[in-house]
């Protein structure tokens, strides 16, 4: 009977001592949902949008091809657009406790923080620029970095401590030497086909290039929860036998 209630107060218990990730595990969803509804919504409201003034400006037609995302957060557009944008950065950020909390401590526990810290910082960012709209250019701008940028060396960092972790190894690598690359490719595409100007906006292709690394930088954050949740996780240590006893029928059973 002891044995049976030491069993049951050590399931959902990792072999580091920490709760498995079972509830984890559901909130490392926020890193496949958040961005599964940032781009349905951007998706509709390209479709839908009639224009919007900024500065004086009038676009007439909204084109994602040419036009950034964040224009359709000004206009008729702008509070589900907006309210996009901060769901989806606070489901982000849900879904990097999630994912990295449901992951084996293995390793660095420094190299753990700062991949907790800076795959955070793209919900923040992306949050961020649902409360600074593009009236708020600087800020907005300062922002979109946090939010695309940052997972330069994000995905670097989170891919070594992952590539430590039994299983994740694959999915570290693609972080490190695929993810980081693209999300510096796609940004640096993204300012050389950029023109600040009225002109600009309604021509060129910089619409297209920031939706492409966007949806790129993504694509990993739902990789990384994916595999969160999918992930077994650690046996839990009750369901070995301890060194020196025999294991009881009912393990034998099972």
């Amino acid at each position: 009977m002891y044995s049976q209630t030491m069993t049951n107060n050590r399931v959902g218990r990792s072999g580091t001592g920490e709760p498995t990730s079972s509830p984890l595990r559901v909130l490392a969803l926020g890193a496949v949902a958040g961005p599964a509804l940032f781009t349905l919504t951007w998706l509709t409201l390209g479709v839908t949008s009639t224009g919007y003034t900024l500065y004086g400006h009038t676009f007439r037609e909204y084109s994602p091809v040419s036009q950034p995302i964040s224009g359709l957060g000004v206009g008729a557009t702008a509070p589900f657009m907006n309210t996009a944008f901060v769901v989806t950065g606070l489901m982000l950020l849900v879904g990097v406790v999630g994912i990295v909390r449901s992951v084996p401590a293995a390793g660095s526990p420094t190299l753990r923080r700062w991949a907790l810290a800076l795959l955070a910082c793209t919900g923040i960012g992306q949050a961020l620029c649902g409360v600074f709209t593009l009236r708020a250019s600087v800020v907005h701008g300062l922002a979109f970095l946090l939010a695309v940028g940052t997972p330069i060396v994000g995905f670097v960092v989170a891919g070594r401590y992952l590539r430590r972790v039994p299983g994740w190894r694959r999915l570290g690598t693609g972080l490190a030497v695929v993810g980081s690359p693209l999300a510096l490719l796609g940004l640096i595409a993204y300012f050389v086909a950029f023109r600040p100007t009225a002109d600009g906006a309604e021509h060129g292709v910089a619409g297209l290039i920031q939706r492409i690394d966007v949806v790129g930088v993504h694509a990993w954050f739902v990789a990384m929860g994916w595999r969160a949740f999918r992930e077994p996780g650690s046996t839990p240590p009750a369901s070995r036998p301890a060194s020196g006893q025999r294991p009881s029928a009912s393990s034998i059973a099972r």
